[in-house]
């Protein structure tokens, strides 16, 4: 199995720095509040001084959705939805301890972080352009087709995993109390985006090894080397 994007994306987005690992291990069973709090803190301080359309961060995904043709402030990148919950309520919805953490460090770094249950998904997921032909399942149980031309996370059952790139995932693949093993997918475009994605994964492989003794080994991909095998 392998996550890649593809190489129209790459070119079209040269900025692109993708932070990916996989976990095998989870369990629901674990406490995250501390972590959590932590996070949401370093959010709190951000928020306090910008809101979140003026973070770098978000700044840039809104470029991207810009250059896909989507209205900005209509399809958000998931960092900035949770980052805008955040701001208005003080908190997020607690679903899974992996998935409340990785929410937690999405706030903190106003980076998407998507995660995806292995089983659900075929032989490889790859973000590239759809073809028309995709399925994709909401939340709420609902099938739908993104037209050809929009970012996916396709896989070889030609199954959407996540439309518009970062925007909204699907309900197929999210975590649930079944789920053991898991991708993790940060991406960022912003200007500090190497450094950035490289402490993210890093404390995030930090957190999952001491919470599930899981060993998580992070790797960050690149145009010329592309693909993560797991």
């Amino acid at each position: 199995m392998h996550f890649q994007h593809s190489t129209d994306i790459w070119r079209d987005f040269p900025e692109l720095v993708p932070g990916v690992m996989s976990v095998t291990g989870v369990t629901e069973d674990v406490r995250v509040d501390d972590r959590l709090a932590h996070y949401g803190e370093i959010a709190a301080k951000r928020l306090a001084t910008a809101s979140e359309g003026e973070l770098p961060e978000i700044r840039a995904w809104r470029r991207a959705f810009s250059a896909m043709g989507l209205k900005p402030t209509q399809y958000r990148c998931a960092s900035e939805s949770l980052l805008r919950r955040f701001r208005k309520e003080g908190a997020l919805p607690r679903l899974h301890p992996l998935i409340d953490l990785c929410n937690a460090v999405s706030l903190a770094y106003a980076v998407p972080v998507a995660v995806f249950d292995v089983s659900r998904i075929s032989s490889y997921v790859e973000v590239r352009y759809a073809a028309g032909d995709e399925t994709y399942v909401t939340f709420s149980g609902e099938t739908e087709r993104p037209p050809a031309g929009e970012v996916v996370f396709a896989d070889a059952a030609a199954m959407a995993h996540a439309r518009r790139w970062t925007n909204r995932q699907s309900g197929h693949s999210a975590v649930r109390d079944t789920t053991t093993d898991v991708l993790i997918v940060a991406e960022a475009l912003h200007g500090t985006a190497r450094a950035d994605i490289e402490a993210l994964t890093a404390g995030l492989a930090g957190e999952v090894r001491a919470l599930w003794r899981a060993t998580p080994e992070p790797v960050l991909l690149t145009a010329s080397s592309p693909r993560f095998t797991f």
